[in-house]
């Protein structure tokens, strides 16, 4: 890799994360000149282009491995002042993780929330599908992911973290609607359901395996947990959810489950970048312990 200048990684880092060199310009109180120049330079020295000059602006494939590179060393340099003790005035940059939705929306922000206050970390969260959340490690997007991959990311460590259990469930109304006999999946069924968003294959995959055909009901797409459950629940299709969201409705009656014997377990990994971070290696203890506590572990 070229020699970069600690300034130059961190207008590149900051002409990423703000999307404009007008926007880079203003979080490092310089001017859009010096940010071109700065950019300029680096593409000089790398010898290719770093950054499509899209609107926001993205890195290349190159530019991927220099934002990973930069990130690091903005992440290195925090935790020395941490540790130096001059971090109480500097505004720091948010470490960005991508967490899927259902994490989000049941577990993991009490991990967040467990961590020291002293600790002096922000976090910029991202909601990723946890089939696709990888991919973002891989561009140097994200420092760390709760992710269904088990295959580490060049450049990171895995390890699992347990399971979110999901079950078929579908309101009462519902139910008396579409099978006044009681829930039959089938093939062919014209009973709708409702999914996450177009890469959510959750339903489908729980259907193929029920009845070995293809899910072909009309969808509704709510792409939001609390609401993607409260459609679920108002009757307007059925859905699996995990067991942190439904599980009392069901003991209440305000949900009937489909499938009682066959709930859906997601196996879940913690990824990070392999580098000596005390805020990382905390931020990992805390995702580990409360993962422990509020996912299915092995065995159970």
């Amino acid at each position: 890799m070229k020699t970069f200048q600690f300034e130059q990684l961190r207008t590149f880092a900051a002409v990423v994360d703000e999307g404009t060199f007008e926007a880079a310009a203003r979080s490092l109180y310089v001017t859009p000149s010096a940010i071109s120049q700065r950019l300029k330079a680096m593409e000089d020295a790398a010898g290719q282009i770093l950054l499509q000059r899209t609107n926001p602006v993205r890195p290349t494939t190159a530019g991927e491995a220099i934002l990973r590179f930069a990130r690091q060393v903005r992440q290195l340099e925090w935790d020395a002042r941490q540790e130096l003790g001059e971090n109480r005035d500097r505004p720091t940059a948010p470490i960005p993780l991508v967490v899927n939705a259902d994490s989000l929306s049941t577990w993991f922000m009490p991990a967040l929330a467990s961590l020291p206050p002293d600790l002096g970390a922000c976090f910029e969260l991202r909601r990723e599908d946890e089939q696709h959340s990888t991919q973002l490690l891989r561009t140097g997007s994200v420092m760390a992911a709760v992710t269904a991959t088990p295959e580490p990311v060049q450049g990171c460590s895995v390890e699992p973290l347990g399971s979110l259990r999901y079950r078929a469930v579908a309101s009462p109304g519902y139910i008396l609607r579409w099978w006044p006999d009681g829930p039959e999946l089938v093939e062919g069924s014209q009973a709708p359901v409702v999914d996450f968003d177009r890469k959510d294959d959750l339903q489908d995959g729980f259907f193929r395996t029920m009845t070995g055909a293809e899910l072909t009901a009309p969808r509704h797409f709510v792409p939001s947990s609390a609401e993607f459950a409260q459609a679920i629940r108002l009757g307007l299709g059925w859905g699996l959810l995990p067991e942190q969201q439904c599980l009392a409705d069901i003991r209440g009656g305000a949900l009937v489950e489909l499938a009682p014997a066959n709930p859906v377990d997601v196996s879940l990994y913690w990824q990070r970048w392999k580098i000596e971070s005390p805020v990382l290696n905390q931020l990992t203890a805390a995702v580990r312990e409360t993962a422990s506590r509020q996912l299915r572990q092995p065995g159970t």
